[in-house]
């Protein structure tokens, strides 16, 4: 008669460790670091959105400024204001260009309306004989100084006559007469220096009439 015996013992047999101490470390390490990473990214979108805060409390401020700046500039009030003093403005500018005007035409300053009417009053009283060969006039005529030739004295009285007839020349006389034979040309004859030069002035001369 023989027997059996079942040695095996399922104690004996080796366990498997699904969850030894260096996996469990691992995977702690990793929740720790991925912890670490959605704190430090959420950490950054918090800074980034108070920045963005403080940005558009800067530029809300800056409009609510800009807008009480606006009511008070354009509040009707300050817009009649405004049109007073560009009105007052405007009336004193008026008023100095009149003044500017009349004082210019009081002839106050001296001419002002130029000196080609004494040239045409010198072209209409021409007289034979004698010719301009220059002249000089400053400010409003009152110092005027003519000079020319003439083939004998007798013509300039006449001459300074027919000028005064000019309106341009109405109040103005000349008070100092120089006249001189002109100097001699050895290439010339005599006959060629039959003329005087004259100088009339409006003002005394030093040393007197000649």
């Amino acid at each position: 008669m023989s027997q059996q015996i079942n040695l095996f013992n399922p104690i004996f047999l080796k366990q498997k460790k699904y969850f030894s101490v260096t996996t469990m470390l691992q995977a702690l390490g990793l929740i720790v670091l991925g912890s670490m990473l959605f704190y430090g990214y959420a950490w950054y979108q918090v800074q980034q959105l108070a920045k963005q805060t403080q940005e558009m409390t800067k530029r809300y401020e800056a409009e609510q400024k800009r807008l009480v700046n606006y009511a008070n500039e354009f509040s009707p009030q300050r817009s009649a204001q405004m049109l007073n003093d560009e009105l007052q403005a405007i009336e004193a500018q008026a008023a100095a260009q009149g003044s500017l005007l009349n004082t210019l035409r009081s002839g106050a300053i001296g001419n002002t309306q130029g000196y080609s009417e004494y040239m045409r009053a010198f072209s209409r009283q021409s007289v034979t004989g004698l010719w301009l060969t220059g002249f000089d006039i400053n400010g409003d005529g009152s110092q005027m100084t003519l000079q020319g030739a003439a083939t004998g004295p007798q013509l300039l009285p006449a001459y300074i006559q027919r000028l005064k007839q000019e309106s341009v020349m109405r109040g103005k006389s000349f008070a100092t007469l120089r006249m001189n034979q002109p100097k001699a040309v050895t290439d010339k004859p005599s006959s060629a220096r039959s003329y005087v030069e004259f100088s009339l002035q409006s003002t005394p001369a030093e040393g007197g009439a000649k």
